[in-house]
């Protein structure tokens, strides 16, 4: 918290030293400032990473989770992947994100959601049918699927990009 609040006076002091030399520099948002607190709270297992494209701006980042279960190993959340809750264009059922959202829930809640996605694919809330029906009907077969899928192959007509390490 006591980050938080330095940072902010750092921005002020900024602001009134570069107001005196004709400068403007950005202001710090709420909700930069709420990332920030959340980043500091935030414990990583060893299967998630996250980075940074621009180090200035923490609102953008990119999670990678490498569950420790064989089927759904590694994939960045910008890729396509073969998965009941994801649709191929990236979208992700995953109900704290959408009518179980609170303010009072941080990144942390989100990351731990979305690796429990990955552990335990949700058959009855898809966004992706076919992967669904595959799990439902087959779990061995979807298996398959997800690991011909994450090696680059291709699975019911759509081909995937190679994701597995």
């Amino acid at each position: 918290m006591l980050k938080i609040w330095s940072m902010k006076q750092q921005q002020q002091q900024a602001e009134n030293a570069e107001g005196a030399a004709g400068k403007k520099k950005k202001k710090v948002t709420a909700a930069q400032l709420r990332v920030q607190r959340d980043l500091q709270e935030l414990t990583l297992g060893n299967t998630m990473k996250m980075s940074f494209p621009n180090p200035d701006d923490i609102l953008n980042f990119t999670l990678s989770i490498e569950p420790d279960e064989e089927c759904t190993r590694v994939v960045k959340c910008t890729q396509k992947i073969y998965h009941p809750n994801i649709d191929l264009e990236g979208n992700v059922c995953l109900n704290i994100l959408r009518e179980d959202w609170k303010p009072v829930l941080n990144l942390n809640a989100v990351i731990v959601g979305m690796q429990f996605l990955f552990l335990e694919p949700n058959a009855s809330d898809p966004l992706n049918k076919e992967a669904a029906e595959d799990l439902r009907s087959n779990r061995d077969s979807f298996k398959r699927n997800v690991r011909s899928s994450m090696a680059g192959g291709s699975v019911r007509g759509v081909s995937f990009e190679r994701v597995l390490k």
